[in-house]
């Protein structure tokens, strides 16, 4: 919930202002670690792994042990830790002030980082932890606290960040630019100051001062990194480089680079900013980079199968082929041609969907008609959407081609950039291998866990300058033909017709 105060504009009055954010906590973890905590046959790592299961609980408890302790030496590094130096009680009476609420009350955008957080604590324990064995619960924790900073912000001001998102992301305006336009201060460095004012673990701040105050050692591992192929040659540019090479080796670095990996893979495993973290990750583990995007890959699976949520976006939905094969085909081959039949049937279709006056008893009926002109066209998956009457919900009418739970769908335009430009007014996106990565985080994780691949149509139909109806299709993932292309194109006109002569019916 946004404050009626004007927001702070300078460092110290951001960190005032998220420091007393309680955050939300899932009703379900809520409950399940209040009872241990009354139950004395649990031991303290029983409860500590409970509460892992929900970050922001984890958090919440970290912070008051260090605000409790900063006499002490050494801030508390782990849960257990934290619990020990809170008790029992204290702990159970912060955890009763933290607001408990059913898990799709809190706002997507936090979620989201949450399991991007999540994601990178897996990557940190399979890629780094049984090499770094003695320091794997500070590897782990610091992974999955990394991006904490931003969680208070996320949890009151969601509606920064869809700024941010749609301006940075979107239209690719310079970060820095919008941030000091939207908080007055660079997001890194106020991650920085928030991660230092809570007494998080060192290895935290350390990686926000690499990202914002010194980057001149990472520029210089990133060009080393990318002669991967050269390994003595890297050597010996690192033998050359003795300050490069100690920096490189800093066990802290994992934390960086395994929530480098888990931010990255959003926007696409072959993306740019990706290769680099991956490359990276190549040179910090002295191995070839395609054996980091298998190990990278496997994490991702192991990962997905433990944290991925109903309506967020996890990576590994994205990773369909074998990596034997997707590393050997970088694009699968363009989609077959529909049959001399099959477009004999989408004539026929779309001759349906033309007359008037309208044929269709209701918006079922022209849907169907709808949905089997877009198939019998080339489009292998279909998805036909309505939208209510204020936009604030798109409802499957049809699908075909799809899971069974496709029918069930809904999708909250609120939460994704392009469903509101598309709702806004009549258009057309068309996603490819060029676009993918600048688009993905900007749709629904629903739509791109069905429609996995880089090649989607996203369609807006309007009726009297009204959107009514969203069509995604694609054709099994794989580049379009472009017999399909121009038939889905003449398919969207005809339903647009068809709509315009139902609203007339009866007339």
């Amino acid at each position: 919930m946004s404050s009626a105060k004007p927001l702070p504009r300078s460092l110290e009055g951001w960190i005032k202002h998220l420091d007393g954010v309680r955050l939300p906590v899932p009703a379900p973890a809520h409950e399940r670690v209040r009872r241990a905590l009354g139950d004395s046959r649990r031991s303290l790592r029983d409860i500590a792994d409970l509460t892992q299961e929900s970050p922001a609980l984890a958090l919440s408890l970290l912070r008051e042990a260090n605000a409790a302790g900063r006499l002490l030496s050494s801030p508390a590094d782990s849960l257990e830790v934290a619990l020990t130096r809170l008790g029992l009680q204290r702990a159970e009476v912060l955890l009763n002030r933290l607001p408990a609420v059913p898990e799709e009350d809190i706002p997507q955008a936090l979620r989201q980082l949450l399991l991007i957080g999540q994601h990178a604590a897996q990557q940190a324990n399979g890629l780094f932890a049984a090499r770094l064995a003695r320091l794997w619960q500070e590897i782990h924790w610091c992974s999955l606290l990394f991006l904490s900073p931003l969680w208070p912000l996320l949890a009151n001001h969601p509606d920064l960040f869809a700024t941010w998102e749609r301006r940075v992301m979107a239209e690719g305006e310079p970060a820095g630019k919008v941030e000091r336009e939207l908080l007055g201060v660079p997001l890194l460095r106020l991650c920085q100051g928030l991660a230092e004012h809570w007494k998080l673990p060192d290895w935290i701040a350390q990686g926000y001062r690499q990202l914002s105050d010194d980057r001149r050692l990472l520029v210089q591992a990133l060009h080393i990194a990318r002669d991967n192929e050269h390994p003595l040659h890297q050597q010996q540019a690192l033998d050359a480089n003795p300050t490069l090479s100690r920096w490189l080796t800093h066990p802290g670095n994992s934390v960086l680079l395994a929530n480098g990996l888990a931010v990255s893979a959003h926007a696409g495993w072959s993306d740019d900013h990706s290769l680099r973290w991956q490359r990276l990750t190549g040179l910090f583990m002295k191995l070839p980079l395609g054996e980091v995007q298998q190990l990278v890959h496997q994490q991702a699976a192991q990962s997905a199968r433990q944290h991925a949520r109903p309506g967020l976006w996890h990576p590994a939905e994205a990773l369909l082929w074998p990596w034997s094969e997707h590393r050997l085909r970088r694009e699968p081959p363009p989609a077959p041609t529909p049959t001399a039949g099959a477009l004999e049937d989408w004539r026929r279709h779309c001759g349906e969907l033309i007359r008037e006056p309208s044929p269709f008893a209701n918006v079922v009926q022209l849907s169907a008609c709808a949905r089997d002109a877009l198939q019998s066209g080339g489009m292998g998956r279909v998805l036909v959407l309505l939208a209510d009457r204020t936009h604030s919900r798109l409802v499957v009418q049809q699908q075909a081609g799809l899971p069974r739970e496709a029918n069930g769908l809904q999708l909250d335009p609120a939460q994704s950039q392009v469903l509101r430009r598309l709702l806004s007014q009549a258009g057309q996106l068309r996603l490819g291998p060029d676009n993918a990565a600048q688009f993905s985080a900007l749709l629904p994780g629903q739509l791109k866990g069905l429609f996995a691949g880089d090649h989607l149509l996203l369609r807006s139909l309007a009726v009297n300058g009204r959107v009514a109806m969203l069509v995604v299709a694609d054709q099994g993932g794989a580049p379009f033909a472009d017999i399909s292309l121009r038939a889905f194109a003449k398919t969207a006109q005809c339903i647009e017709r068809a709509l315009s002569s139902f609203t007339k019916r009866g007339r």
